[in-house]
């Protein structure tokens, strides 16, 4: 599979890598002075120059720099997509038809392309043309509401879930519409969305709202309790060393493990109802007990738990090690570590290919698979069509 994709931030980025570490041939095009993510990271997280939050989303893919609205650049676009199983793009609604590269024309150059837009709310309907942000695509679909306390504080989740998860399903998309292709030799106009990824990543809970004819009022809860529509003790809790999560459990198994007389006497109660309750008499009978003291009777009623991690104690923890989950990847000024591709194909990481450090780093290398000649390139070079690092530091 070729994908040629004109992505940026994250959405679009995560859902091509995605499929670049599974071994799809994806060519990023960037503009001559480098995508958004080359120019910003969260943290301030930089090596030597080289943006942290580039590195998190462009692995095993080519980097190709072209003015779009160059002629010239326009021309190696065409015979690009010529050769393309996918074009990707996040851009805003329009925008690649301002370019020339909407779905209309780009089906007059490749009549089965997959043509797949990842966009905030949708390519059409009245908020289309918003800003699309992970933050307010989470404000925005009741998933800052439903993970906080909404009648106190509503509390964003700590990372751009909307974004991570939506660069999924479209590589999900993608890949539907690839079998179709090969099956039928057609193509297919994929459309994601960061408001559907948020609230498909809700379906649980919106199923259960609306279909359980509730109210907000049902979001008001212990502070312990991690969410507005399990029962007690689902949550989380403060012990004397750490803060513990705890799943559905037992009452009478976790009174048993805690050796609690209250939680014995009220393991009778429904604790959805009463569920504030449970969670308060379980707040007060771990809050003096250190951890490594409650796993032993934890462990012998079989109860459901986990001690809550910080970041800096992820990369020794020996499941995490055995999933090979991190990869240190040299760089220039320094060492990067990357979160591997999340799946195991027969038991392997898919393995790092290539990480295009310089913008433009492939140019020279598509164009003459295109058929340019080098004397080509470097006129293309020469009149500002193209970019790419000087062959000295290439070599």
């Amino acid at each position: 599979m070729r994908i040629v994709s004109f992505c940026h931030y994250l959405q679009g980025p995560a859902g091509a890598q995605y499929l670049a570490d599974m071994g799809a041939d994806v060519i990023k095009v960037e503009p001559p002075n480098g995508a958004f993510e080359r120019h910003w990271s969260g943290a301030k997280a930089f090596i030597d120059g080289l943006s942290a939050f580039y590195l998190s989303a462009n692995r095993n893919k080519r980097s190709i720099a072209v003015d779009l609205k160059h002629a010239d650049g326009k021309a190696v676009i065409a015979r690009l997509l010529e050769r393309a199983d996918v074009l990707m793009e996040n851009f805003r609604p329009g925008t690649m038809e301002r370019l020339g590269l909407g779905y209309d024309e780009v089906k007059a150059i490749r009549p089965d392309i997959i043509y797949a837009s990842a966009t905030g709310f949708g390519s059409s309907g009245p908020m289309a043309r918003r800003p699309g942000q992970d933050l307010l695509i989470q404000a925005y679909s009741g998933l800052i509401a439903a993970t906080g306390h909404l009648h106190e504080r509503p509390v964003p989740i700590g990372f751009a879930a909307a974004d991570q998860h939506g660069g999924a399903l479209l590589a999900m998309g993608i890949l539907g519409a690839y079998v179709k292709k090969l099956r039928t030799g057609r193509g297919t106009r994929v459309e994601a969305s960061l408001l559907n990824a948020a609230l498909d990543l809700q379906t649980e809970p919106l199923t259960l709202y609306f279909s359980g004819r509730s109210d907000r009022e049902k979001f008001r809860r212990n502070r312990n309790l991690a969410t507005w529509f399990h029962e007690a003790p689902y949550g989380v809790y403060r012990c004397a060393d750490c803060w513990l999560a705890l799943s559905l459990n037992d009452p009478n198994k976790l009174a048993q493990a805690l050796d609690s007389a209250p939680l014995a006497e009220i393991a009778h109660i429904d604790r959805h109802d009463e569920r504030d309750r449970y969670a308060e008499v379980l707040a007060e009978a771990l809050k003096d007990r250190r951890f490594a003291d409650l796993v032993p009777g934890f462990d012998a009623q079989a109860i459901w738990y986990q001690r809550v991690h910080a970041y800096d104690e992820l990369r020794d923890d020996p499941q995490i090690r055995h999933n090979q989950v991190f990869r240190d990847v040299p760089v220039p000024g320094g060492t990067a570590t990357l979160v591997n591709h999340p799946n195991r194909y027969d038991g392997e990481v898919p393995p790092l290919r290539r990480l295009a450090i310089a913008i433009g780093e492939d140019t020279r290398e598509v164009l003459g698979e295109l058929g340019y000649a080098p004397a080509e390139i470097d006129e293309l070079l020469a009149r500002g069509a193209v970019a790419a690092p000087s062959k000295e530091r290439n070599t």
